[in-house]
């Protein structure tokens, strides 16, 4: 089940759901959106590892906005800092995003219960495209879980997204054991 938008404020008024900062023209029917937040950044080898740690370089979205290109992973970042106590959130992306040929996530579009940051976006282009720092750029959806969690994502001591940020994050693939 999906929540509504009055469960969604139901919720945020139990604490079960944070968004900060919040805005209440941005509460849909059964979502909320979410937009691009100050940063981007690109990984510094054209060629990633899989076992070894890719690192980026983050850049400030200027003023007159940022041309995406197609053939290159962009991360990217939520303004919106969340966190989701008792539902599994997904982010996906608004049909006006897509719409200009902006994919906002690889793979990675459902959080787990517990996870408390901003998101962290994996963007591709069909063709170059001019994005700005607090354009809408997702939607968050939240699914009710049916029965107990045994651990929340931000008590795991494994999980390798917790630390709050304000910049996206590249992936920690490395510290996996394979």
């Amino acid at each position: 089940m999906i929540l509504t938008d009055y469960q969604i404020l139901e919720e945020i008024e139990k604490g079960t759901i944070l968004i900060e900062p919040y805005r209440p023209e941005c509460l849909g029917t059964n979502s909320y959106d979410v937009h691009l937040g100050r940063y981007l950044a690109t990984y510094k080898d054209r060629v990633l590892d899989a076992k070894a740690h890719n690192k980026i370089d983050h850049f400030e979205i200027p003023q007159e906005g940022y041309v995406l290109q197609p053939g290159t992973l962009y991360l990217g970042v939520t303004e919106e800092y969340t966190e989701t106590h008792g539902h599994v959130p997904f982010l996906e992306g608004k049909s006006s995003t897509g719409r200009l040929g902006i994919d906002i996530h690889a793979t990675a579009g459902k959080g787990d219960v517990g996870f408390c940051n901003t998101w962290t976006l994996e963007i591709s282009v069909a063709q170059p495209v001019r994005v700005y720092y607090g354009m809408p750029i997702g939607q968050l959806i939240y699914f009710v879980v049916n029965g107990e969690v045994k651990t929340m994502y931000n008590k795991k001591k494994n999980a390798k997204y917790n630390t709050r940020t304000i910049k996206p994050v590249e992936s920690m693939m490395w510290k996996n054991k394979f």
